[in-house]
């Protein structure tokens, strides 16, 4: 068996858009894919909007450079995530595509030494 991160990327001037109701029934959805899923999932949560993103790169002569905000500029943002153990890339896509995502898409990666 091995760990995955299933990232979901939204697209947050869709869910400002929003007066709720898409909101109300994903948070319903996420938890019917909790349910199904339970056995695999090991970890997820939901993320701030990236506006609270702090970033963090080396400058290259052994210092940082820290700014606001996330590392893309794209309009989909990392909103959330899950931790999955599945027994292989096909089980952990299958998983995936469960996840509700109405204003964007999952990505999805193996864990490296995730035993």
């Amino acid at each position: 068996m091995g760990k995955y991160l299933v990232m979901i990327y939204d697209d947050e001037a869709k869910w400002a858009a929003d007066d709720g109701t898409v909101m109300e029934q994903n948070h319903k959805n996420h938890q019917a894919f909790a349910a199904a899923n339970g056995a695999a999932i090991r970890g997820g949560g939901q993320l701030d909007d990236s506006t609270t993103a702090t970033s963090i790169r080396s400058d290259g002569n052994g210092g940082y450079v820290v700014t606001d905000g996330v590392f893309a500029e794209t309009r989909e943002v990392m909103g959330g995530y899950y931790i999955i153990e599945a027994a292989d890339l096909d089980e952990a896509l299958a998983i995936a595509k469960q996840v509700p995502s109405p204003m964007g898409g999952v990505e999805v990666r193996p864990l490296v030494n995730s035993d």
